[in-house]
């Protein structure tokens, strides 16, 4: 059985959000709970991730990133060497970009400098406020991800009417195999 684990960004995804209705979807999704959600620091968020990973069996567990998300696996992969079955990358946040000003601490630079160690899927929207279509291509690249581009989909969240997104389970079925 493969177990999706969700990995939220910045504030959570709340209930409206597709990544709420992927864990409500099957009884093998689960999501990974950050004790900071607003001020978050990469260190704790990749223990978080770390814990849930290894409490279950790692060959079998693709996480699910949204957003600042995205970013914390890619620190996570890159810093640890986990190798999980598969992630999908949607909507990574660009944490260098001038008008990236949330209060983070350790997620930059972007973890660039080397590809992620299994299979990764980066989605990205053409007009996302926090990533240019550009800076997601480059993320895939140097990941060594599959790259979508949906088109103007803004920040693939909630506000930008993904909620029940069933192209993107359908994206991340790729991962399953």
């Amino acid at each position: 059985m493969t177990y999706f684990l969700t990995v939220p960004g910045l504030g959570n995804s709340g209930p409206d959000h597709w990544q709420t209705f992927f864990e409500n979807s099957e009884g093998n999704f689960r999501r990974v709970v950050q004790a900071e959600w607003n001020a978050p620091d990469c260190r704790d968020w990749i223990v978080t991730i770390d814990k849930s990973v290894l409490s279950l069996h790692p060959d079998s567990v693709v996480l699910i990133g949204h957003s600042l998300g995205c970013a914390a696996i890619a620190f996570w992969a890159q810093r640890l060497k986990r190798v999980i079955k598969g992630a999908l990358l949607v909507a990574p946040s660009d944490t260098e970009a001038p008008g990236y000003t949330f209060p983070t601490t350790g997620f930059t630079p972007m973890p660039i400098d080397e590809r992620i160690g299994f299979k990764t899927i980066v989605v990205a929207s053409a007009n996302d406020p926090w990533v240019s279509i550009e800076r997601a291509k480059c993320f895939a690249d140097k990941w060594g991800s599959e790259f979508i581009d949906i088109g103007n989909a803004g920040h693939i969240n909630a506000s930008s009417g993904h909620g029940p997104w069933k192209e993107g389970l359908d994206i991340l079925k790729r991962l399953d195999t």
